[in-house]
């Protein structure tokens, strides 16, 4: 999942070395921490959020083999 998020966010914003995520795993729940540049923040959230539920969309179908639920926080 990390893999898939920070690939998504890398190939939107200007600055792909500023991408960071962070795997936290709280039992049966998988929380993901996306920070990007603050100048890449409006690039990966979209208007109206449109681009951070498509991101949030695809994590939740690329989970459903793990049984997990997944989280993706954008910092």
């Amino acid at each position: 999942m990390k893999e898939l998020v920070e690939i998504i966010a890398k190939s939107l914003v200007d600055n792909p070395e500023d991408v960071v995520v962070i795997e936290r795993d709280e039992g049966n729940q998988l929380i993901l921490e996306l920070h990007v540049a603050p100048t890449d923040m409006g690039k990966v959230i979209g208007k109206q959020g449109r681009i951070a539920k498509s991101i949030r969309a695809l994590v939740k179908a690329a989970s459903t083999k793990e049984n997990k639920r997944v989280d993706v926080e954008i910092m």
